[in-house]
């Protein structure tokens, strides 16, 4: 049952907060994009791609370890954390930060942003999947199974041109596709992992440890730190600023609330992420196969929501 004693339990706040968390991810993808411009990233520059991500993910980091500094109550001390449990934070971090991000933020520099938030919504129903082979008591019912299948049917239809003919590049939507698995991976490992560590914390190190990585990694391959305007720094601190909030507030929902009820806002994120790639980056998204595929994501993932247990997370 949820813990009713926290405020982030009533519904209407968590209601809310979790739109926000959606709202907040969704801006991501037309940021990543000004980013690139703003930092002079070329089109085929992949260190400097990196280094851009590393730094906004080691920079979010810090920002959750700020946040937590604020939080009440008792907290995990990093220095209780032994030898095994500093390997599964590694671990984490280089599945979900290092590596997905690698993926996520190359694939998104080529295709579209509306598409690329489309294309990453199939990470609900990777996560259906994976549960099915996972856990016992998360099996496929045909409901769940239909959501899935209509989720999938919209990565097809977003790639689709006139004439029936398809359009998908592996560096680019197939990039973004592996990284939305690796989301679902990295999602089933966070959850174990968080039973042995506070799971704020847990986000804090992966986020900083990944993006170390991955901003040193680009460096070494030839890419110069990261510099811009104030314009495109205060862009920087915008998205680390997202990502600290949004994972935070995300993993407190989770905690106080049953799961299908939070995460069901998931279905938020395509739609912002269309929209304002349209409004910010001037795309068009006004194409009879993105509205329908928007449509069917949408669909897919509040019916595989709706459809898994009623379960709810304890950390």
């Amino acid at each position: 049952m949820p813990t009713t004693s926290s405020r982030l339990s009533n519904p209407v706040l968590a209601s809310l907060l979790a739109s926000l968390c959606a709202i907040l991810w969704g801006s991501a993808y037309p940021s990543i994009k000004l980013g690139y411009e703003l930092f002079a990233v070329g089109f085929d520059d992949t260190p400097a791609k990196l280094a851009f991500a590393g730094l906004r993910f080691a920079f979010a980091g810090l920002l959750v370890l700020m946040f937590r500094a604020f939080q009440k109550g008792e907290k995990q001390s990093i220095r209780s954390l032994g030898g095994s449990a500093w390997l599964q934070v590694l671990l984490l971090a280089l599945m979900q930060t290092t590596i997905h991000y690698y993926f996520f933020y190359v694939g998104v520099s080529y295709t579209t942003g509306a598409k690329s938030s489309i294309l990453n919504a199939s990470s609900v129903f990777f996560s259906a999947i994976l549960s099915h082979l996972v856990y016992a008591n998360d099996h496929i019912s045909v409901r769940k199974g239909v959501g899935i299948f209509i989720g999938f049917l919209s990565v097809v239809l977003v790639n689709l041109q006139s004439g029936f003919g398809f359009s998908f590049s592996v560096q680019g939507e197939g990039f973004v596709l592996i990284a939305a698995f690796l989301t679902s991976l990295s999602a089933l490992f966070s959850k174990r992992t968080s039973r042995r560590i506070d799971p704020v914390l847990l986000t804090a190190l992966q986020l900083f440890l990944g993006g170390t990585i991955l901003l040193v990694l680009a460096l070494l391959g030839g890419a110069s730190f990261p510099c811009s305007s104030v314009w495109g720094y205060l862009l920087l601190l915008y998205m680390a600023g997202l990502s600290a909030v949004a994972f935070s507030l995300w993993t407190s929902l989770l905690k106080h609330n049953k799961v299908s009820s939070i995460t069901v806002f998931n279905f938020l994120i395509p739609v912002v992420g269309t929209l304002l790639s349209a409004l910010i980056l001037g795309e068009s998204i006004l194409r009879f196969q993105y509205l329908i595929a928007l449509l069917l994501v949408v669909s897919g993932i509040v019916l595989v929501t709706y459809s898994s247990p009623k379960i709810q997370l304890h950390h």
